[in-house]
């Protein structure tokens, strides 16, 4: 059984304080990626997690923890290609669960569809300064081109901005994460209103 796509809007947050100020504002699709945690860290910030989202009609994906993500009731967990490498997929299908991947190249779209997930995710699409990557800019062309070629929802990563977004759409993208807009924001609340503003003008546009 598939899981939906995420939201057009889509905010990636590094742990739970970044969940209990951002979803209560209206995020539908969100995603927790947490690092170098301790295991009972790990689960207690799922746990939270998926409550805080079950309360406010939120999607949460976890990020690369698919063990934790099955054991605790997850419905969507999201890999990169590491994790991606060393992880049952046939475990996390029968458990229920939604799967997105990461790509960046034309290797790892191929072994991301052999997955069959729901969606994939290409990045970066724009430079970006959240961490260092061995891929180029992938730029709109190339997006249009993984859409086309990836027969599933598509969601585009890196370096994307709201005077990004409106172009990031048009060249294919079902969804749009963000992260250092969002966490790098001084004011991280009014970032998010301004994007789901613009998710819900954008939707409707495609009506």
């Amino acid at each position: 059984m598939s899981r939906p796509v995420p939201d057009l809007f889509y905010p990636i947050v590094p742990d739970l304080t970044w969940i209990e100020r951002l979803v209560p504002l209206g995020v539908r699709t969100v995603q927790l990626r947490l690092k170098d945690a301790e295991d009972g860290e790990i689960a207690r910030q799922i746990v939270a997690g998926l409550a805080i989202c079950k309360a406010h009609g939120c999607e949460l994906i976890v990020n690369d923890y698919w063990r934790y993500a099955i054991m605790l009731g997850a419905s969507y967990v999201h890999l990169g290609q590491e994790d991606l490498a060393g992880a049952d997929v046939a475990a996390i299908r029968a458990a229920g669960m939604g799967l997105g991947i990461s790509t960046h190249d034309e290797r790892e779209l191929a072994i991301a569809l052999a997955a069959d997930p729901d969606y994939v995710a290409l990045g970066p699409i724009y430079e970006t300064i959240l961490k260092k990557m061995k891929w180029a800019p992938q730029g709109l062309e190339r997006l249009g081109r993984w859409k086309a070629r990836a027969g599933r929802p598509l969601v585009a990563i890196g370096g994307i901005t709201l005077a990004r977004a409106d172009g990031v759409r048009a060249a294919g993208a079902d969804s749009i994460a963000v992260v250092t807009d969002i966490v790098t924001s001084p004011t991280p609340e009014r970032r998010i209103a301004d994007w789901l503003a613009w998710s819900r003008t954008s939707a409707r546009g495609r009506l």
